[in-house]
């Protein structure tokens, strides 16, 4: 069972995410605020995700590089957590050190709320999985820091990821390796980055995936090296988990920068009105009832 930073017991949503990843493939939209991880919600999604990449461009407005810290990754997994029941799966990056750190890393994130916590085996500073130029700890060193990550955990139901970008780096026999040597550490879920093929991504499905195998991860960003598949074809190829990790942010910044646009040649947004979530939509995605606003105030003693 795990524990908020206060010792009071939380739900294992570690153990729903277990039983999804039993259940076959599902979708895992990220979530760049809290606001979009009810909409996430509302609309049928099983588990929710928050991305390193969107976090530091869509919250901290910089690149995805490590320049964000343990503190603020747990702060945002603390929002998005107590946003909505369904599971939190965390891009902790490299773990924000080495084993020690790690562990450290896994504590806070599990009080805060994660269901997940993935980690990868680059070396820092850090890049996107899908950008050339990355460098990458040997095997060992990541093998390290996932049995810290399992002997961190306070619920052994909290899923830990292995990621591996060495098909971007070296190919993809080494990743393969690697994945093998991650699960051995202790992985529960795998997560090979940066796939570029059909063939790639079935040869890594045979390799581990299937109903009695290890849930594999597939990330399905956008303009990336990774060709888009639907759920079913990922299901097929031996993919459990599908995550979307920009998706919303990128779609929500072209919408935003359509109508910053549209303001400054227009001098109104009233052109936009049909485009927007309304003020009752709003309310009824928060359960506001402006007519009993005491609803959603803190309890005083």
């Amino acid at each position: 069972m795990p524990f908020s930073s206060d010792s009071r017991p939380l739900p294992s949503r570690g153990a729903a995410l277990r039983r999804l990843a039993g259940e076959g493939t599902f979708a895992i939209p990220g979530a760049p605020i809290a606001l979009a991880a009810k909409l996430i919600e509302r609309e049928g999604f099983e588990a929710i995700y928050l991305s390193g990449a969107a976090f530091s461009a869509g919250v901290l407005g910089v690149p995805d590089i490590g320049i964000l810290t343990l503190d603020q990754l747990v702060a945002q997994t603390r929002l998005l957590a107590a946003a909505v029941e369904i599971p939190l799966i965390v891009d902790a990056d490299t773990g924000f050190g080495g084993p020690e750190e790690v562990a450290n890393c896994v504590l806070k994130l599990e009080a805060a709320g994660a269901a997940a916590i993935q980690l990868e085996d680059q070396r820092r500073p850090k890049r996107c999985g899908h950008l050339p130029g990355k460098e990458i700890v040997e095997p060992e060193e990541m093998c390290a820091k996932i049995a810290a990550a399992c002997a961190a955990r306070r619920d052994p139901a909290t899923v830990i990821i292995g990621r591996s970008d060495a098909r971007g780096v070296t190919d993809l026999d080494d990743c393969i390796r690697r994945l093998h040597a991650y699960r051995e550490a202790g992985a529960d879920w795998l997560f090979p980055e940066a796939l570029t093929s059909r063939d790639e991504f079935r040869r890594v499905g045979r390799e581990f995936g299937g109903p009695a195998g290890v849930p594999l991860v597939a990330n399905m960003t956008e303009f990336g090296a990774s060709p888009l598949f639907t759920l079913d074809e990922l299901s097929a190829l031996g993919f459990t988990a599908v995550l979307y990790p920009v998706t919303l942010l990128r779609l929500a910044m072209k919408a935003i920068e359509a109508g910053l646009g549209l303001i400054a040649d227009e001098g109104s947004q009233a052109g936009l009105l049909d485009l927007m979530q309304s003020r009752e939509e709003l309310y009824d995605l928060l359960g506001y009832d402006p007519q009993q606003p005491e609803r959603h105030l803190p309890a005083t003693n």
